[in-house]
C-alpha cells in the first residue's frame, strides 16, 4: 500500500522545473502576471496548446480567466487550471506552471487560509480548486498547501447528505444532488483519500455515484436527468421521482467527467472499480445515439435535436469527447469511442471555433451557466435552457477542450 500510494504522488508530479519553485511566492506579495504581448501563437501548434495560450494572452492572470476583476476560489478557474496542469505535463512550458502557481499562491495564504472560500456554506462546488494544491504540495512541501486540502476535506466531512448518503450541491439546495456536483467534489476526494488515507473512503466516493445513478438515470433513454431531489418538493421536482424536467448536456458531461477522472485513484481489484466502469459504459452507449450526426456535436438540451430554441452547444460536446477519448485511452471504454470523440473534437473546430488574425481562437455557442432553484427562479424546463445566455470561450467549455485535444493527441 505504501508503494502505492508513492507511485501516486509520483504520477501527479508535474512541476519538475527546481528553477521555477526556488522562488516562494507568498499570498501577501504582488504576483507576477504573464507577459500576454510577447505570446505568439503558432499556427501549426496543437489545438490544446493554441487554446492554452489563448486564454493565457487574454488573460494575464488566471484569476481573469471567466471576466473577474478580482481573485476568488472558483471551480470555473479550477477546471481551466487542471487541464493547463495535464498541458504542462506533455508540453512542460514553464509559463503553464507558472499560470497555475499564481493563481493558488494569490488565493492560499502562509497559514493555509483560502481567500474568499466560506466552508460553512457547504458549496461543493469550492472543493474542485483543491485538485490544484496535490502537485504544489508535492514539489514545494509549503505546509500551506497540506493544510488548505485538509480544510477541504473537512468540508466534506461536515457536507450536508440525503438519508442516504449523497451529498448535497449546496447548504442552500437543501436534499438535492446535481449530476455537477460530480465533478465538483469526486475526483478531489478520491485523490485525497488515496494520497492521504490509504484509500479508506474509496467506497463513499463510490457511493456518491451510486446514489445519482440509482435516482436521477431516466429508464427509457439512459440519460441522466440534471437534478434530484430527494424529499421530491421543489417546485422543479417530479413529484413521483424527484428528478429535474429535463437532460442538460453540460451536466451529463460533468458525470462523465468525473467518472473517468476519479477512476484514476481506483484500482482494478477496487470492489467498485467495476461498478463505476459498468456506470461510464452505460452512459457512452446512451450518449452516443444523440450525437447529431452531421456535425458530432450535441445539443444543448441533449435528447431535444434541432427543436425551436436548441442549439449545438460546445462546453457539453468539449466534455464529452474528452471523457469517451480518456475512456477508450484507459481502457474503460472500447476503441469505437474514440471515433465518436474524434468526431465530436472535429465538429468542435470546424464549426464552433473561430481563428483570429494574432493566432488566439475562440470556442462560441457555450451555456454560460445553468441550474436549479434558486433566485431568480429556474424552472428546468426547456425554454429555460435554451434561453439562457451564451458565452464565447466559457471556461467550462475552454478547459474540456484542452483536456479533450490532450487525449485526443490533437
Amino acid at each position: 500500500m505504501l508503494n502505492r500510494k508513492l507511485n501516486i504522488l509520483k504520477a501527479t508530479t508535474l512541476f519538475i522545473s527546481l528553477a521555477f519553485f526556488s522562488c516562494k511566492s507568498k499570498a501577501q506579495e504582488p504576483i507576477k502576471t504573464v507577459q500576454s504581448q510577447n505570446i505568439e501563437i503558432s499556427k501549426d501548434a496543437k489545438w490544446s496548446d493554441k487554446m492554452a495560450l489563448t486564454l493565457m494572452k487574454r488573460h494575464p492572470q488566471a484569476y481573469m480567466i471567466d471576466d473577474a476583476k478580482t481573485p476568488k476560489w472558483d471551480y470555473v478557474h479550477a477546471l481551466v487550471l487542471h487541464s493547463f496542469e495535464k498541458l504542462y505535463k506533455k508540453n512542460p512550458d514553464p509559463r503553464y506552471a507558472a499560470y497555475i502557481k499564481n493563481y493558488v499562491d494569490i488565493l492560499v495564504h502562509n497559514d493555509g487560509t483560502i481567500k474568499t472560500y466560506e466552508l460553512e456554506k457547504y458549496n461543493i462546488d469550492l472543493i474542485l480548486p483543491g485538485r490544484l494544491l496535490f502537485n504544489l504540495y508535492q514539489t514545494t512541501k509549503e505546509n500551506r498547501y497540506l493544510i488548505a486540502m485538509q480544510t477541504l476535506k473537512k468540508q466534506l466531512e461536515g457536507q450536508p447528505r440525503t438519508a442516504t448518503g449523497g451529498f448535497w450541491h449546496k447548504q442552500i439546495y437543501t436534499n438535492q444532488m446535481w449530476l455537477d456536483g460530480l465533478y465538483m467534489g469526486e475526483p478531489f476526494y478520491a485523490q485525497y483519500t488515496t494520497t492521504f488515507e490509504n484509500g479508506k473512503n474509496l467506497n463513499d466516493v463510490a457511493k456518491q455515484f451510486e446514489e445519482i445513478q440509482l435516482h436521477a438515470t431516466d429508464p427509457k433513454t439512459g440519460l441522466l436527468y440534471h437534478g434530484w431531489d430527494e424529499k421530491k418538493l421543489m417546485p422543479w421536482a417530479n413529484k413521483d421521482t424527484g428528478v429535474s424536467p429535463n437532460f442538460w448536456s453540460r451536466s451529463i458531461g460533468w458525470y462523465m467527467m468525473a467518472l473517468v477522472d476519479a477512476l484514476d485513484y481506483f484500482p482494478k481489484d477496487h470492489p467498485k472499480q467495476k461498478e463505476l466502469v459498468g456506470y461510464l459504459n452505460n452512459i457512452a452507449a446512451s450518449l452516443e445515439k444523440f450525437q447529431d450526426e452531421k456535425t458530432g456535436l450535441w445539443y444543448q438540451v441533449t435528447d431535444s435535436g434541432a427543436k425551436d430554441g436548441n442549439y449545438l452547444e460546445s462546453s457539453g460536446t468539449s466534455m464529452f469527447a474528452y471523457a469517451y477519448a480518456k475512456g477508450v485511452n484507459k481502457g474503460y471504454l472500447t476503441s469505437k469511442y474514440k471515433k465518436v470523440a474524434n468526431k465530436a473534437f472535429d465538429g468542435l473546430t470546424t464549426k464552433l471555433i473561430k481563428v483570429d488574425d494574432d493566432g488566439t481562437i475562440t470556442l462560441t455557442q457555450a451555456c454560460a451557466v445553468a441550474g436549479l432553484g434558486g433566485k431568480p427562479y429556474r424552472d428546468g424546463s426547456y425554454e429555460y435552457y435554451v434561453n439562457e445566455r451564451k458565452k464565447d470561450n466559457d471556461p467550462k467549455a475552454t478547459g474540456p477542450f484542452i483536456l479533450a485535444a490532450l487525449e485526443l493527441n490533437r
